[in-house]
């Protein structure tokens, strides 16, 4: 793929994490279902060969792509509450990789996490809940907390909250990761064209 096509795949997982907060919070599920899947396998993926094996597969990120081409193309399609989850979630990431003991803690985090997935086998709900542990411990304390909407009730809910915390850390995993590929803030604006392009081309090549 180009890198073009890597950092829209890159993006599309930070959107991705925005549409699968937004849903949580608003209706207590996720629609479709695996929704979230690629985005905690996203978090598990320590050594992937490329931007794509980071979550499965480029189809995997359809939604995400999705409201990645509705954001760029500045119409209707543009959730404003989406996007305010992407740019909270870009400036923790900005934060964290300005914070050495905070990303020697998350990667001791994520491998010991690792370790109870692959060699204890614990329940997904469990790599869920740790996963939101990791977010409070050392995202969450890195800048203001993000502000999620959605219905009180559901909010309150243990289980919603760790999904919710889960995904958020997700979100921050694509951020890295769309930095890591060369995603600048800038291009946002002064690559819009480009970015849009090859997202196009993601989607359709996942529809075909």
């Amino acid at each position: 793929m180009s890198v073009w096509s890597d950092r829209a795949l890159a993006f599309a997982g930070i959107c991705q994490a925005a549409l699968a907060v937004q849903q949580l919070a608003r209706k207590g599920e996720m629609s479709p279902e695996t929704l979230a899947e690629p985005l905690y396998k996203s978090l598990l993926m320590v050594n992937a060969d490329n931007t794509e094996s980071v979550y499965g597969s480029r189809s995997a990120l359809t939604p995400g792509l999705k409201v990645l081409q509705g954001q760029l193309n500045g119409n209707d399609a543009k959730d404003v509450e989406q996007t305010q989850y992407v740019v909270r979630m870009l400036q923790l990431e900005r934060l964290l990789m300005k914070n050495t003991e905070a990303l020697k803690k998350l990667g001791s985090g994520v491998d010991q996490i690792v370790r109870q997935k692959n060699e204890f086998n614990f329940e997904h709900y469990r790599i869920v809940e740790n996963l939101a542990g990791l977010y409070s411990d050392v995202i969450s304390p890195l800048g203001p907390r993000i502000q999620v909407h959605g219905n009180p009730n559901l909010l309150k809910q243990p289980h919603i909250q760790h999904q919710i915390r889960a995904l958020l850390l997700a979100g921050v995993r694509s951020a890295v990761l769309w930095r890591q590929r060369g995603g600048k803030r800038r291009q946002i604006i002064f690559n819009r064209s480009k970015i849009l392009q090859a997202t196009q081309m993601l989607l359709a090549d996942t529809v075909a």
